[in-house]
């Protein structure tokens, strides 16, 4: 039977010994939580409207299902953006929409930390969630993206 040392607190002097034996069962007890929590997150996501996309491309079609499947984690529900674990900038009221050039641009090469998730989603579906958020949100930009827009930047 292995024995591990793990120092008490410090100053006290004192050592605590655990064997591997006793040490197995919170690993297990980790691995069942870990396990339940990816269960049940799964389920809240199904709950919330959220669905899994299959194969390598989003399925959603209109902008505003591809912004809350896609675009929703990051930004937030209604495009404030966020802070924290990685800078998230708002689209909400953002000038950087009104060039429809920029939306799309980042969608298929990314910036910063966004990935490129444009190269998930064909022409119609890039120019769908573009002029989503350049139409909602605080944003009034009215000049509509099209397919073969996003076919030229491609």
């Amino acid at each position: 039977m292995a024995m591990t040392i793990h120092p008490a607190p410090l100053n006290s002097g004192r050592h605590v010994i655990m064997t591997t034996q006793s040490a197995r069962p919170l690993g297990r007890l980790a691995a069942a939580a870990a396990f339940s929590l990816f269960a049940v997150s799964g389920a809240l996501a199904d709950s919330a409207g959220v669905t899994f996309s299959s194969g390598n491309n989003f399925t959603e079609k209109t902008g505003e299902e591809l912004y809350a499947n896609v675009c929703a984690a990051c930004h937030m529900s209604e495009g404030q953006g966020a802070v924290g674990a990685g800078h998230y900038p708002a689209l909400a009221k953002n000038a950087n929409l009104e060039s429809s050039g920029y939306p799309i641009y980042v969608l298929l090469n990314g910036l910063k930390g966004m990935p490129p998730v444009g190269k998930m989603m064909d022409d119609d579906q890039i120019a769908a969630v573009v002029n989503y958020v350049r139409t909602n949100f605080g944003n009034d930009y009215k000049d509509a993206v099209t397919a073969a827009d996003v076919a030229g930047t491609r």
